[in-house]
């Protein structure tokens, strides 16, 4: 039941964005485990000019880049599984933005279950309503 934020830089591409969501949506399911009809996605577009790595716009320097967050139950993931996720969406996301930036960013989110949940209710409900 993630929560994925999804920012890339320069003007709004709706193919480019419905491309780069598919290929999250389907890495979060294939790698770690979640639930497709539980997983919501925000695309975002930052300006070149308004994104900096090390501290030049890439409006200057040129090239591509993105950040990803993604929130995810505590301890519902290994670090191995984690580790083919980064590694996974990096290479996803290069073959659709063949300039990538090395510097771009994915940040996988623990969020404890007793705080995190959707639909009024916690993941920690959620897990003790399965009896497990």
């Amino acid at each position: 039941m993630p929560s994925i934020t999804l920012q890339l830089s320069g003007p709004r591409n709706p193919d480019l964005g419905q491309q780069a969501m598919v290929l999250i949506n389907q890495l979060t399911a294939d790698v770690l485990g979640k639930q497709p009809q539980l997983m919501a996605t925000t695309v975002q577009y930052v300006a070149d000019e308004d994104w900096f790595i090390a501290g030049q716009p890439l409006s200057a320097t040129g090239g591509s880049a993105f950040h990803l967050v993604i929130s995810i139950t505590d301890e519902t993931n290994t670090k191995q599984e984690k580790a083919l996720f980064l590694a996974e969406v990096h290479a996803g996301l290069k073959r659709l933005m063949p300039d990538l930036h090395d510097v771009s960013y994915v940040h996988l989110v623990d969020a404890r279950a007793a705080a995190y949940g959707y639909g009024g209710r916690t993941q920690e409900w959620r897990h003790q309503q399965a009896g497990v």
